[in-house]
């Protein structure tokens, strides 16, 4: 396992004013997937306590930490029309409190003295008290002391070949629930959005996580190759695309993605975190376990966006549509709402 490390904040060029605040260490662990649990709980004990070594005050994990990723193939369960003799995807789901990955998260922080946050395969029930058959991808964080800080269920999910997480996870809580930023005494004060991998790729939530006065943001990931398209490489898409939403909203982005073989699947790693201007503290490679540290300088986001005020100068009175579900007849948009006339 590799260490990298930016153990001192780079220079903020848009800086008029001092910054007060000392600047807050973090650490991600990229690892692989083992099929002997001991192992991989090893892996994952050694990456946070290097990280704590280094002087890390919370350790980020990848998405659904303990767990092979479930989703690369079909599950046996058609949910449509369940059959009672086969196993229904939830059933591999865990307590948010009891379950393995709370016990090793809050295990692991007592013992290296940091926050650590996870992701998990949650159990979850409907409102009327039925099982569907599916659960909640949840993210935790959770104190040195093994408290529970903070949880945040995956909004998006994806539904495409090897990735067909619709059929495990529910989508997460509607607006009054989400978006939820934490600022837990144990970071400094350190304003903090967890969503989780596919709502990466989304700019309405880094949106919403910068306007809610977030400064950084973790995405537990899972993402590699392309069942149906094995030679389309989407890393370099993939992080332009975090980095971007990043800079337009003034955030740290922190990424933590596994590596390796598991199924019809090959994760590239490349766990990074970024700057608001866009510059990339550290990154693990493609195929190799590694734990990433850096000095996050949070003031960085006033500073930029005083330069660069993204937020004062929106328009909201002209995103109306922004709010409208797509019809799923024109999954690329309507070409109908293009204006046909141009007038002067």
């Amino acid at each position: 396992m590799i260490e990298i490390t930016c153990l001192a904040p780079l220079a903020s060029p848009a800086r008029m004013k001092s910054s007060t605040r000392l600047p807050l260490r973090v650490g991600v662990v990229q690892h692989r997937w083992h099929s002997t649990p001991s192992i991989l709980r090893a892996e994952l004990d050694e990456g946070i306590e290097r990280a704590a070594r280094l002087g890390a005050t919370v350790v980020f994990l990848p998405e659904l930490t303990l767990s092979r990723y479930p989703a690369d193939v079909l599950p046996e369960n058609d949910l449509t029309h369940p059959h009672p003799a086969r196993p229904r995807p939830s059933d591999a789901a865990e307590d948010l409190l009891t379950g393995a990955t709370f016990r090793f998260a809050a295990e692991a922080a007592r013992r290296h003295g940091v926050c650590v946050h996870a992701s998990l395969y949650q159990q979850a029930e409907t409102h009327d008290g039925s099982d569907d058959g599916l659960g909640l991808n949840t993210s935790i964080l959770v104190s040195p002391e093994g408290e529970l800080l903070a949880r945040t269920h995956k909004l998006h999910i994806p539904v495409t070949a090897g990735y067909y997480e619709d059929k495990f996870f529910r989508q997460g809580p509607d607006a009054e629930d989400a978006y939820q930023v934490y600022s837990p005494a144990e970071l400094g004060g350190a304003r903090l959005g967890m969503p989780t991998c596919w709502d990466e790729w989304f700019p309405e939530l880094a949106r919403l996580y910068s306007l809610s006065g977030a400064e950084l943001l973790v995405y537990p990931t899972a993402i590699g190759s392309e069942p149906l398209f094995p030679d389309f490489d989407t890393q370099p898409l993939w992080q332009q695309v975090i980095v971007g939403n990043g800079i337009a909203n003034g955030l740290f982005m922190v990424v933590p993605n596994r590596w390796g073989h598991e199924g019809s699947l090959n994760f590239y790693g490349s766990s990074f975190i970024s700057d608001p201007y866009g510059r990339i503290l550290v990154q693990a490679p493609r195929d190799e376990s590694a734990v990433l540290v850096a000095d996050l300088d949070l003031d960085q986001r006033r500073d930029w966006l005083t330069l660069f005020p993204f937020l004062t100068t929106r328009r909201p009175d002209t995103y109306g549509r922004l709010t409208q579900a797509i019809d799923p007849s024109a999954p690329l948009g309507d070409q109908a709402a293009v204006p046909r006339e141009v007038r002067a």
